[in-house]
């Protein structure tokens, strides 16, 4: 299973080991960015979705525990990696995944990487579990994942999904939003025949919601928040069956 990681590290040295010792005896694990100090991290962990980040505890203008105070919901595994063993309590309570010293061992590291991605491989699995829509046994709901379980929603609830890459914006007909980190293709198979329509590669849209039809090559549809969606050419008579 591929991890995606930064390290945060103040000395470009240890930095620089252990990228190496992760490239020949961890090729799962990329690495995306290096931060020295707490506030370069913040920076590194809001702009990637991250699984993994190697924390030093001892840095300039703060400490690990600073960082994780400031991260706030943390979703992503902690191995601290550090010369001082004292911090090993505080690492736990803070839900450490892994506690490597320095100088680090390869044995060491590479059953830290191990137990990660035993981590991540289990939530994942739950995660494909749990979002598959449970219309047999609960009818009309969907579930979606969250850190503490997951979320069940009413699908009448949603007003249209839109692709965002490899996620996919959920939009409640209550003005909030759920980002979900599955393809809209797998929302378009998972709501078939709960008349959820895909009029654009980008839109899966409740045509329980369509207030309007405007004419056009694809033509696009009002739904009844007011919010207008263009509708491929190829996928307009797919729409349309629905009025008919």
């Amino acid at each position: 299973m591929k991890l995606d990681a930064i390290i945060v590290e103040d000395e470009q040295t240890s930095r620089a080991i252990l990228k190496n010792y992760l490239k020949k005896y961890c090729p799962n694990v990329t690495i995306l960015g290096e931060a020295a100090n707490v506030e370069e991290a913040l920076i590194l962990i809001r702009n990637h979705d991250l699984d993994l980040v190697f924390l030093d505890v001892e840095m300039p203008y703060g400490n690990a525990f600073d960082l994780l105070d400031k991260v706030g919901d943390i979703d992503f595994e902690t191995v601290f990696v550090t010369a001082y063993d004292h911090y090993a309590m505080e690492a736990l309570n803070a839900h450490a995944s892994y506690y490597l010293m320095k100088p680090i061992s390869i044995d060491e590291l590479i059953k830290a990487i191990d137990y990660v991605t035993e981590i991540k491989t289990k939530e994942n699995a739950l995660q494909d579990q749990v979002l598959v829509p449970k219309t047999n046994s609960v009818n009309g709901k969907i579930t979606i994942p969250q850190l503490d379980g997951f979320e069940i929603l009413s699908t009448s609830d949603i007003l249209y999904c839109k692709a965002d890459d490899n996620y996919t914006e959920i939009y409640l007909n209550n003005n909030k939003k759920k980002l979900v980190s599955k393809t809209l293709k797998y929302f378009e198979e998972a709501l078939n025949g709960a008349s959820f329509a895909r009029v654009h590669k980008s839109y899966l849209v409740n045509v329980n919601e369509v207030v309007k039809y405007v004419k056009g090559k694809g033509g696009s549809v009002v739904l009844s928040n007011g919010k207008e969606i263009m509708v491929s050419a190829s996928k307009k008579a797919e729409l349309l069956s629905y009025f008919k």
